[in-house]
């Protein structure tokens, strides 16, 4: 390799550090490198690489002009980390300037920008997408989390040392709450199924709960699951809020690690509301999209109903509420909400032991009862 002083480098951003590292560690399968042009369009276009591979959310590398001008000299690209650790090594095969407006009314169907994602690409990308041949040099590193970021081949070994046969993947991007928590228990009805809770510590969407202090939130929710049918790996997946595609290619993830079914939510991956007050994304879309592919996922879509609280009864799908009984519902903000204001947050939202661990992230936070 040609000296530093002669070597182009560039710092990853937060979103292309989390991208690197499932190229690497195969999460991203068949991926191998950032995409190149024709992939990226074909994936805008018809949610497919070239290879006729489903995937539905473009993976690309974007830098400045200044950048790959120093790239193109020295032929090749180092990429950092924040620390300034050599990562990877790219030789650069291909660099175009795409339109950024065109791929956010393809991927999240929108030009919108209230969506974090379309605002994202108009002001936090660089002009410039580059692809080329991948070295990687070492793992990212995950100081502020605990050490539960696994690999496919990691999951996939445990899975088979525990004799599991039916997995069912869990993704959240929040705090668990008592809904989600209810989800889970309700894949684990089926005596054969083991559950994978699987969520996201990667950039989400802003105003989130910090991915340290979510990580600790789901050790305290596996401490009230059945330790012999359940395994928490945390996914260093930068979201992008993209709904319906990107509840598919969570399923197309999923799968790489070993999993044979995969709870897809109702409204999957979705920022909330535009800017007229409507959401992005119709209720329920994700699930009739992933239902859609489900032939070829290789993976088993699990599209439960809404649940909402009812006293007395817990938490019932909401076409299930006895007559005249309050259907309470439950959601992610709605928990963020009460610990920014320092209210009490009731058992029945969240477990005592996860809230314990956001308090950190909410210093009003106050315990449940």
């Amino acid at each position: 390799m040609q000296s530093r002083e002669r070597t182009a480098s560039w710092e990853l951003t937060p979103r292309q550090l989390c991208d690197l590292e499932l190229i690497a560690s195969g999460a991203f399968s068949p991926l191998e490198t950032f995409l190149g042009r024709k992939d990226y369009e074909s994936v805008c276009d018809r949610m497919r690489l070239q290879s006729g591979a489903l995937w539905p959310v473009p993976v690309t590398l974007d830098i400045p002009e200044e950048t790959l001008a120093a790239a193109t000299r020295s032929g090749t690209l180092v990429l950092l980390d924040a620390e300034r650790r050599e990562l990877a090594v790219m030789a650069i095969s291909e660099a175009w300037r795409p339109d950024r407006l065109a791929e956010a009314q393809a991927v999240l169907a929108t030009a919108d920008p209230t969506h974090p994602s379309v605002t994202y690409l108009q002001t936090a990308t660089h002009p410039w997408y580059v692809t080329g041949r991948l070295d990687v040099l070492r793992d990212v590193r995950h100081p502020d989390v605990p050490p539960l970021v696994r690999t496919p081949a990691q999951v996939r070994r445990e899975i088979e040392q525990r004799g599991w046969r039916e997995v069912v993947a869990f993704n959240t991007r929040n705090p668990m709450h008592g809904a989600h928590r209810a989800l889970v228990m309700r894949a684990l009805e089926n005596g054969e199924a083991a559950v994978l809770l699987h969520p996201v510590i990667g950039p989400t969407r802003p105003g989130d709960v910090p991915a340290a202090a979510r990580a600790r939130s789901y050790q305290a929710v596996m401490r009230s699951l059945p330790p012999d049918r359940s395994m928490l790996a945390l996914l260093p997946l930068a979201m992008r809020m993209a709904g319906p595609r990107e509840a598919l290619w969570h399923a197309v993830i999923r799968r790489t690690f070993g999993a044979t079914h995969f709870v897809v939510g109702r409204d999957q991956a979705s920022p909330g509301r535009d800017s007229r007050g409507e959401p992005f994304y119709p209720q329920y879309a994700a699930q009739d999209l992933v239902c859609a592919h489900e032939a070829e996922l290789g993976i088993h879509p699990v599209c439960l109903p809404e649940l909402v609280y009812v006293d007395g009864h817990g938490y019932l799908p909401r076409d299930e509420v006895p007559s005249g009984e309050v259907a309470m519902t439950v959601s992610g903000t709605q928990l963020r909400a009460l610990l920014r204001a320092g209210e009490d947050v009731p058992a029945w939202l969240a477990l005592p032991d996860v809230v314990a661990e956001l308090v950190g992230a909410f210093p009003g936070a106050m315990a449940t009862h």
